[in-house]
């Protein structure tokens, strides 16, 4: 880009440094969001409390549900970024 463009682009610095820093704080959020230790732990959560009558089979179920996608979906974006630093 040159001196000149980084000089006429200097006033836009917080900007793209804020936005910089909510990509990072994103990434973090959704790589934790997906981890599979975190689901497989809120999926336990989950069934305690169905065990202790806290909720019932329906909310179980949908929430299961919920969980098991989350699982999967961050099972293929592993998958496919291993594929993509592998390759």
């Amino acid at each position: 880009m040159g001196l000149i463009g980084e000089v006429l682009l200097l006033p836009f610095a917080p900007v793209r440094g804020s936005a910089w820093v909510i990509g990072q704080v994103l990434r973090e959020a959704e790589r934790i969001y997906y981890d599979p230790a975190t689901v497989r732990a809120e999926l336990a959560q989950l069934e305690e409390q169905l065990e202790s009558g806290e909720i019932d089979e329906e909310e179980f179920d949908r929430r299961e549900d919920e969980l098991l996608d989350r699982l999967e979906i961050g099972s293929r974006s592993r998958a496919g970024t291993d594929e993509w630093t592998s390759g």
